[in-house]
């Protein structure tokens, strides 16, 4: 299963960032918050908007998450 995180740092439209590990588009290390293996994003945004209500897929690694 794939790793997650997600981005600490809010977008300019006020997103948090869900990614899976290696993504091109990960941010800084001091940015992350690991979410840990999920079966798919889904699951693994479900768990950032614990922390983050606004949190959504990263376009790149995790596009059927992304609602943009």
């Amino acid at each position: 299963m794939p790793c997650y995180i997600v981005n600490k740092n809010a977008q300019s439209n006020g997103d948090h960032e869900v990614h899976k590990e290696g993504c091109q588009h990960m941010p800084d290390l001091d940015n992350q918050m690991p979410l840990g293996a999920h079966e798919s994003c889904r699951t693994a945004v479900e768990k950032a908007k614990g922390r983050y209500p606004t949190a959504d897929g990263c376009a790149h690694c995790c596009p059927q998450c992304n609602h943009g």
